[in-house]
């Protein structure tokens, strides 16, 4: 990544948080700013998903509503991530130690089977191929603890590395990649913003607002208002799929103006002369 270039981080958001990305993104698309163009991305959770559907250049329109499930979903079990959530309060717990205890609870936990996992994400991204331009999808390997980037040279089908990362413990059961399970990318630094280091711009596009304190890029974006109302209290609740991409896509035209004039002006002068 050169100082010229302009990276794109997708943070994590459960199924509403991946509902909002994709409609924003799609309206971006419609308002000349595609976020393809991006020199770099890097995607988490939601994320993932979305980054890797813009990136292989997916029709958005084509997931404002989702197909009838062909069974029915397994319920998630949400008390897991409130005890994840716990784990990562323990002042007393390193983040391997952390990130073991939480990979430990995906293992154990009632979840959406993988294989029905890695499957949804196949038909979201609409392909197994990597694209030519880069991407990098954040995972956690449940046993070690450690973070994990996959990128085209990784060797690794891109629906298996993005279905990894969205393995929300309690949602979607760890995802096996050469004979090792993997867990959601968010548990290994939230929106994995480092990752983005070097790059002349770095637009943050966030599903989740309190994932961080907003330090750091130079443009980020998240849910208003109106957004935050049809995201409702489940993550999880696929039902508000449909109107959570309109509420994404409603904010698009005020994205494109934030994300075109940093970036432009980045490009024109230098990312030195820009700060």
């Amino acid at each position: 990544m050169t100082s010229s270039g302009w990276a794109l981080v997708l943070g994590p958001g459960g199924p509403v948080g991946t509902a909002w990305l994709l409609g924003l993104a799609a309206g971006l698309r419609e308002a000349g700013s595609d976020l393809a163009d991006a020199d770099l991305i890097v995607g988490t959770s939601a994320g993932a998903i979305a980054g890797a559907a813009i990136r292989t250049g997916r029709d958005l329109t084509e997931l404002a509503e989702l197909p009838p499930p062909s069974e029915p979903r397994p319920p998630a079990d949400l008390s897991v991530m409130g005890r994840a959530f716990e784990l990562g309060a323990d002042p007393d717990l390193g983040p391997d130690e952390v990130r073991r205890r939480i990979g430990r609870l995906a293992l154990e936990a009632g979840a959406l089977p993988e294989e029905r996992h890695r499957a949804s994400m196949r038909f979201l991204v609409g392909t197994d191929e990597w694209p030519s331009g880069r991407l990098l999808v954040t995972g956690v390997d449940v046993a070690t603890g450690e973070p994990v980037v996959w990128d085209a040279s990784s060797g690794v089908p891109l629906s298996a590395a993005v279905a990894a990362s969205s393995s929300a413990p309690g949602f979607a059961e760890p995802v096996t990649i050469g004979g090792r399970r993997y867990m959601d990318g968010a548990f290994a630094g939230g929106s994995n913003v480092a990752l983005a280091a070097g790059a002349g711009t770095v637009v943050v596009i966030e599903p989740f607002a309190h994932m961080s304190d907003g330090a750091g890029p130079d443009v980020r974006i998240v849910p208003d208002e109106g957004s935050l109302e049809a995201f409702g209290d489940n993550v999880g609740d696929m039902s508000r799929w449909s109107p959570v991409y309109r509420a994404g896509r409603r904010q698009a035209p005020d994205a494109a103006r934030l994300i075109g004039s940093c970036v432009s002006i980045s490009r024109k002068v230098g990312w030195r002369d820009a700060r």
